[in-house]
């Protein structure tokens, strides 16, 4: 199975979808690793990414996907469902999207409290102004991340379908 932990900058994808591979005997990709540099320098400037920008990093989160075997975790923003479809369409097979969902308020104070990271807290509105939820025709799942990290992996393995 292929999984995209999914979310606005500072919810959690890297460490969540990292203990959820693990819970499950797969292997986790931090989706951050993928963006070209270009798109790295312009949200470390402030500066949204369009979705021109945002284009060629979804398709290769998902060629990333098909190259894969087994049990697969990335984590990506996938915000807006045509990034979803772009995802799925570019697998070439079934993927379930986990969304991390939280107030603003809190995702606000995780990214301030982070270290070395090159998306600025100030980038947080365009994040979910762009933010899409899943609809339920789609193959997701959403969970609360107000909550300790070992309830939300556990809130996933639960709803994981």
């Amino acid at each position: 199975m292929k999984y995209v932990v999914m979310g606005v900058s500072g919810c959690g994808k890297s460490a969540i979808g990292a203990g959820f591979a693990d819970a499950i005997g797969g292997i986790f990709i931090d989706g951050d690793d993928l963006h070209p540099a270009s798109n790295v320098a312009k949200m470390a400037a402030g500066t949204p990414l369009t979705d021109e920008d945002r284009a060629p990093w979804l398709h290769d989160v998902g060629l990333t996907l098909a190259a894969h075997d087994g049990v697969v975790v990335i984590g990506c923003s996938a915000l807006k469902r045509a990034y979803r479809d772009m995802i799925r369409r570019t697998a070439g097979g079934p993927v379930m999207f986990l969304h991390l969902h939280g107030d603003k308020a809190v995702i606000a104070k995780r990214m301030a409290e982070r270290e070395g990271h090159f998306m600025p807290t100030a980038l947080l509105d365009s994040q979910f102004a762009t933010l899409e939820l899943s609809q339920v025709d789609e193959h997701a799942v959403t969970v609360n991340i107000d909550q300790a990290p070992s309830d939300i992996i556990a809130d996933l393995l639960a709803k994981r379908i």
